[in-house]
């Protein structure tokens, strides 16, 4: 059952509703898929025990009121009370992708004994006699869910009503099986009836709701991963998942969302044809969502960063062919020197099979002090565009980027400075590419996999994971561990 909430790992509540399509028709509005195979399904279906355990013991079993006509005694009144479940032991379990139809569930050898109270009178207008007595009820069950996965207010729902109990043993045991056989018999018919319809419907009934709280739970955990201050996600999705026999996969929006506006997409180059089966866990990832992204971060003020003391220095250490000019060697004999970089335009990104591409012009100050009239300083502008190329490992994540191009678009220099020359140029072009860009990629990796760990990605045991670059688009595939405390979060919390 954890199968099937966990295949929405990127599925969320939606802000805006919209009505589902067709998948045909959905894919150019898709902005991010997720493909679960089946060996990911055997995987999460290890852990199924525990949440069928949950729904047993978390089910509410409502009292249960009756008659029946009795031969010479009148009529017998009854009432089941406080039914409690005891000695809970889940057996095997199975999974079965069932392709164009949902998920296949079946749980054998369920073990359970049930506890309560029977009060019962009985007799006719010449005598009549009430008590009360416990009892238990040791059985053994089977369980079939038939989970059907659909479109419910832009997120993926589980509809487990095609839910089938079968009670292989079920016997009852009156104050410990010393009352007299008479009783024992006349309860047993009724006891075995009434159990198998109660917990029948309370057990489907609460299976049903755990695995749409769950869902709702790790959908909400999966927005949450893609969200960071002002800059939020909608991923709801944008048609019904697909199921097939070798695995599931669910279309979502991928709008990025800052200061009230939403991105849009709607000529998204997803195809079937794009992802295989070979791996546990893929998602294919748009450039259409990934440069809203860059420009969030850059409107958000992220691209931003100073480098003084030590850590300055250490960086024009760095032998490089030009002459160093005048100026920057002034400037960093200053005991209070800065640099400053910031993005002065809006990064733009593509993806091609050699990696995503990234352009912007970055502006970088120097200044000896700060920042006032008379501090002298050197300001300049520069296009930079990167190829990056990213991998995971070790729970951390691993830019390579190689710049393909660097000019020198705009310098200014304080009032009284010896001019630039040509040869000056070059050294500030060699500086951008020697030092500036492979600074800034030794911020991104710990900036970002800091960012990734706080939403828990750290958490989970991803097993080689690899980043591979299209035209247009990214795949992110790998195997994986059971993520076994987001099951132990959420039963904590559903359970308290």
């Amino acid at each position: 059952m954890l199968l099937l909430p966990f295949l929405f790992l990127l599925g969320g509540p939606s802000g805006t509703s919209c009505a589902c399509l067709d998948q045909a028709s959905a894919y150019r509005f898709t902005g991010i898929v997720c493909r679960v195979t089946y060996p990911a399904a055997l995987v999460l279906n290890e852990k199924t025990a525990q949440v069928i355990q949950a729904a047993f013991q978390h089910a509410r079993y409502p009292d249960i009121k009756g008659e029946k006509s009795l031969l010479f005694t009148g009529r017998l009144q009854y009432g089941l009370h406080n039914l409690e479940i005891h000695n809970l032991s889940i057996g095997h379990s199975e999974v079965e992708l069932q392709e164009n139809e949902g998920v296949g569930i079946s749980i054998s050898n369920v073990s359970a004994t049930f506890k309560g109270t029977i009060k019962y009178g009985y007799g006719n207008w010449l005598f009549s006699l009430g008590q009360a007595v416990d009892f238990e009820v040791e059985s053994h069950i089977s369980l079939v869910i038939n989970p059907k996965l659909y479109c419910g207010e832009g997120k993926v729902a589980a509809d487990t009503s095609d839910c089938y109990l079968d009670f292989h043993k079920l016997t009852l045991i009156l104050q410990g099986d010393r009352e007299p056989g008479w009783l024992k018999r006349m309860f047993t018919e009724i006891v075995s009836f009434t159990l198998k319809m109660v917990v029948k419907s309370q057990i489907c009934h609460e299976i049903n709701n755990l695995a749409n709280i769950l869902a709702d739970f790790i959908q909400e955990r999966a927005e949450l991963f893609l969200s960071d201050g002002d800059i939020g996600m909608d991923i709801s999705i944008t048609s019904p998942p697909l199921i097939t026999s070798n695995y599931i996969e669910s279309y979502h929006k991928g709008l990025v969302r800052y200061n009230n506006e939403s991105a849009v997409i709607n000529a998204s180059v997803f195809s079937p044809a794009h992802l295989t089966d070979e791996r546990m866990l893929y998602f294919w990832i748009s450039d259409d969502m990934l440069n809203p992204l860059v420009t969030a971060a850059h409107n958000d003020g992220r691209f931003c960063r100073n480098v003084s003391g030590q850590e300055l220095t250490d960086l024009f250490k760095l032998d490089l062919s030009a002459p160093m000019p005048p100026i920057v060697n002034q400037l960093l004999s200053s005991h209070s020197s800065m640099l400053r970089v910031w993005s002065a335009s809006v990064p733009r990104l593509w993806t091609t099979p050699q990696g995503t591409s990234v352009r912007a012009v970055a502006a970088v100050e120097l200044s000896s002090g700060p920042s006032d009239p008379g501090t002298p300083a050197l300001y300049f502008e520069t296009e930079v565009e990167v190829v990056v190329r990213a991998s995971y490992a070790e729970k951390r994540l691993i830019l390579k980027a190689e710049p393909s191009h660097v000019s020198i678009l705009k310098v200014l220099l304080s009032p009284g400075s010896l001019q630039l020359g040509e040869h000056h140029m070059e050294y500030l072009e060699a500086a951008v590419k020697k030092i500036g860009i492979p600074k800034v990629i030794s911020y991104l990796e710990p900036g970002l996999t800091t960012l990734m760990d706080k939403q828990g990605l750290n958490l989970f045991e991803l097993i080689n994971p690899e980043v591979v670059s299209r035209q247009g688009y990214v795949i992110v595939k790998l195997d994986f561990g059971f993520p076994h405390h987001l099951l132990v979060e959420f039963l904590r919390k559903t359970l308290e």
